[in-house]
């Protein structure tokens, strides 16, 4: 094991696969120049520029090109820089890559990794700094990964990358120069399967992706004040480890999902809704979501700060589920 940057784990996976195996190759705009975060750093050099290809701006274009180089067979990764960017090929991803395997009656093989580093990034303003993963768990044939850790990162981007299925991988920016151990032979960690990163009885904790941490600062503060949270990382949100959910809360019978995300229509309203079908009012006594409020993501770093879910709101709002 070695401790490293969360991008140094996405880049050590994504060299491992692509060294395993010569139908992995990666487009997007600056790949060539190692990448807006340097993780196809050193990637020209030894893949060439027929493995490394660094395109025109143009979204859709990188879209539709990833989709058609897999269906001859090759297992693109495209680069979307930035996820908001994904805006400008939205038909390419809905409409035909979440899509094609189905219309074709399983006759095509849509085996494209989707990166799209999301969420706020400091100063980074409305059209940088979106959270929009619970928008891509509503489209039937895309796969959605949430990783938090180094480890997680590098051991579902290998996953992702030798799956048959599309995968939207979504990078957690914030996260990038976060440490954490990684193995020197990346295993891949299957989809669907939380992370437990902290055992408790008395309330469930649920989130994922960049406010991971922050999760887990809050839990360790509420047990010095005699509250033991359970903390499950989610990892992938489809799919989605319901199971590991359902049981920790028939345990605790209280339930908070934080996410980073906009909390209106955001997919923590999934997780609450199948645990109430699930358990019923008998066994769930309290429930709540905590996400940003519905507005834009302002530039001014004071009101940014002011928009952020932060530690002390984690456990305010977790304090605020233990009474009865």
């Amino acid at each position: 094991m070695e401790t490293i940057t969360l991008v140094e784990a996405a880049r050590r996976a994504a060299l491992q696969e692509m060294r395993r195996d010569p139908s992995v190759w990666v487009l997007g705009e600056d790949v060539a120049r190692g990448g807006l975060f340097g993780q196809y750093r050193g990637f020209l050099d030894e893949f060439g520029a027929a493995r490394v290809v660094s395109t025109p701006i143009s979204e859709s274009v990188i879209m539709g090109a990833g989709l058609g180089a897999a269906l001859v067979g090759t297992r693109p990764i495209i680069e979307m820089r930035i996820f908001d960017f994904v805006m400008c090929a939205m038909d390419e991803l809905v409409n035909q890559i979440a899509k094609v395997r189905y219309m074709f009656g399983g006759q095509a093989r849509p085996a494209v990794v989707i990166r799209m580093p999301h969420g706020i990034w400091r100063n980074s303003a409305a059209q940088h700094s979106q959270t929009l993963e619970s928008w891509f768990t509503h489209i039937p044939g895309l796969v959605v990964a949430v990783p938090s850790t180094p480890a997680d990162t590098a051991g579902l981007l290998v996953s992702a990358i030798r799956s048959d299925d599309p995968v939207l991988f979504f990078d957690p920016k914030n996260l990038f120069p976060v440490t954490g151990p990684v193995a020197a032979e990346i295993a891949p960690i299957p989809f669907g399967q939380a992370r437990r990163a902290r055992m408790g009885g008395d309330l469930t904790l649920v989130t994922w992706s960049a406010i991971v941490p922050q999760v887990e600062e809050a839990a360790a503060m509420l047990e010095a004040r005699g509250i033991a949270a359970d903390v499950l990382d989610l990892r992938t949100l489809w799919p989605w480890d319901e199971e590991a959910v359902v049981a920790s809360v028939a345990r605790t019978g209280r339930l908070l999902v934080v996410h980073e995300a906009v909390t209106t229509g955001g997919f923590g309203a999934e997780v609450v809704a199948r645990v109430v079908e699930r358990l019923g009012p008998a066994g769930l006594r309290r429930v709540a979501r905590l996400g940003q409020p519905r507005v834009p993501v302002p530039f001014a770093p004071p009101l940014e700060d002011q928009l952020k879910v932060d530690t002390a709101k984690i456990v305010a709002a977790a304090e605020a589920l233990m009474r009865d």
